[in-house]
């Protein structure tokens, strides 16, 4: 049992030494309560749950603290996707729910399973899921103030379980201040993807790592025989000829974990039971 979690990227506003050691510990804390939580659970369950975790936390773009988009409103999204089955679900630019990545997991039991704006706002009050604005002060002031913190944030984790089964989720505020209905990558399988071989979780700026195809690439070449650190490698050297800005955590079948990016500084943390890797 493994699990590695991401929390985007520092942007040129928060990169000062107590939000460095927040987040350190907040990483560490979550991949510790997730590792527990993996220990009675599934990859799948388990993976939907860290990544709550994180969109519970403001330090992150994702759920609470979600960036603002160009028309002042938060619009989020996050998949999911089990390693066993191949399965993808998603919402995409949903509004007013305190976890997104719960309501995609909820999706996986429908014929229809990737769902967008209006749509998948109407499907999460259906099923239970309660209006709740994710917005705090420090993103309304920063979208006043018209300042852009990069669009490098998005969560994710990928967890391997007790019977090897891999999952994937991941989950984002957007970059803030785009277009309204703009797609990330988190929602699609570039920056989301899973089988039984392998599973990664991608952050960074949506187009590059759509047009890199970044996720699908790394579980497509290590299925095919390539090692982890070799297929990041191809797929990372892929993206420098676009000069794409991008991180990525996985975890194969034979439990190898790996993190990558392409600019300083992706924050992550692992952990097996024992062992806590984190971002310095």
């Amino acid at each position: 049992m493994k699990i590695i979690i991401h929390g985007g990227f520092f942007s040129e506003s928060d990169q000062s030494h107590e939000v460095k050691t927040a987040k350190q510990d907040s990483l560490k804390k979550i991949a510790q309560k997730a590792f527990e939580y993996l220990r009675t659970h599934n990859a799948f369950d388990a993976a939907a749950y860290a990544v709550s975790l994180l969109e519970d936390d403001p330090l992150y773009n994702a759920g609470i603290g979600s960036q603002i988009q160009s028309d002042g409103i938060i619009r989020m999204s996050a998949a999911i996707m089990n390693g066993e089955t191949q399965k993808l679900s998603g919402v995409i630019n949903i509004q007013d729910v305190k976890n997104p990545i719960f309501v995609a997991k909820d999706l996986m039991g429908e014929d229809d399973r990737v769902l967008g704006g209006k749509g998948a706002k109407k499907y999460a009050i259906e099923h239970g899921f309660e209006n709740f604005s994710t917005e705090i002060p420090q993103r309304r002031k920063e979208y006043e103030a018209k300042l852009n913190n990069g669009g490098k944030g998005t969560v994710g984790c990928v967890a391997i379980d007790k019977d090897g089964k891999l999952a994937v989720a991941t989950s984002t505020g957007g970059k803030g201040f785009e277009i309204p209905g703009r797609i990330s990558d988190s929602a699609t399988v570039a920056g989301n993807y899973a089988n039984a071989f392998c599973a990664v979780s991608c952050t960074g700026v949506g187009e590059d790592i759509v047009s890199n195809a970044t996720a699908t690439k790394i579980v497509t070449r290590v299925t095919d025989g390539m090692s982890l650190e070799n297929a990041f490698s191809k797929t990372f050297d892929e993206l420098k000829t676009i000069d794409g800005f991008a991180g990525a955590i996985a975890i194969d079948k034979d439990g190898n974990v790996y993190h990558q990016d392409s600019y300083p500084t992706m924050v992550f943390a692992s952990f097996d039971g024992e062992n806590f890797e984190t971002f310095s």
